[in-house]
């Protein structure tokens, strides 16, 4: 089928997610726990609470907040007192964050065709911005949707925390936009939103995620051509526990995740069992720009 645009999930559908997550965490946490001399068993409550406070498992001042190590702290910033632990994060981060396999090389194919390459995650703006630069992805998608950033702390601001000029965050050529603040997957009027908003024609789009009730489930209720990323799913490893017990979802968002689940069968249209690059045997991507110019 002739497809001029694509538009992809992030998380766990181009790079591993939870995999880097878990290894940047809990290698985090580890050394905390060190540092400081306080449980896992009493630090972890603590950390889902701040989590769920701000709505993110990627809280950049989580440290500053917890209860038990404010003791310790005395009002000095986390980035003094816990620069060990936040090294080692940074640390694993670049050892971990990294594309599947074949997915820079199928991205690149398709972006040579002409087609447009939109990201929607869910991962706020600050981690994804970081994520697209680091993976080499700014300029291959041409616009990436996400959540804006929390709030910051009461007297910081963005220009405090940087160590490096302005221009070394910002996107070059991927442009940034936000999704609507609370909206959550599989909500269908966000892609419908993605969807006219870039003038695309629904036809014309394939959605490829690895959430089967969110991703696919979203693009089946948006009546927009489906693709599960079936090799990407959330890991089944004891590890993934630690993600669980430190989730900023509170028990609303819990009760709303189980309904999803109870939705009956999501059927995609294609599944790409093995990896990515198997989505170019299944759609004849071509040049947007020439279906805008036949169509206007």
């Amino acid at each position: 089928m002739k497809k001029t645009a694509l538009i992809t999930d992030l998380d766990n559908t181009l790079f591993d997610w939870v995999e880097l997550w878990l290894n940047c965490f809990s290698s985090m946490l580890d050394s905390i726990v060190e540092i400081s001399g306080i449980e896992k068993a009493t630090l972890l409550p603590e950390i889902a609470a701040v989590h769920q406070k701000h709505g993110t498992s990627e809280y950049s001042f989580l440290i500053d907040e917890l209860p038990s190590l404010q003791a310790m702290l005395k009002g000095r910033p986390a980035t003094e007192v816990f620069a060990e632990s936040i090294k080692i994060y940074r640390l694993k981060r670049r050892e971990y964050l990294q594309l599947y396999a074949t997915v820079a090389e199928a991205l690149l194919i398709i972006k040579g065709r002409g087609t447009r390459i939109v990201g929607y995650t869910e991962s706020m703006a600050f981690y994804s911005n970081y994520r697209v630069r680091r993976l080499g992805l700014d300029g291959v998608l041409d616009f990436v949707f996400c959540p804006e950033d929390h709030e910051l702390p009461i007297g910081l601001s963005t220009e405090d925390l940087r160590r490096y000029p302005a221009s070394h965050y910002a996107l070059r050529y991927t442009r940034q936009e936000f999704t609507p603040r609370g909206s959550k997957k599989p909500d269908a009027a966000v892609l419908n939103a993605i969807i006219n908003d870039l003038g695309l024609s629904k036809t014309s789009c394939v959605y490829v995620g690895d959430n089967l009730m969110k991703d696919v489930a979203m693009a089946v209720d948006c009546e927009v051509c489906s693709v599960w990323a079936k090799y990407g799913q959330a890991h089944k490893r004891p590890e993934y526990k630690l993600l669980q017990d430190v989730t900023h979802w509170t028990r609303e968002e819990v009760e709303r995740e189980q309904k999803i689940k109870e939705r009956e069968h999501v059927q995609p249209n294609y599944t790409l069992e093995q990896d990515f690059a198997e989505i170019l045997n299944l759609f004849d991507f071509g040049d947007f720009h020439a279906e805008r110019t036949k169509t206007a």
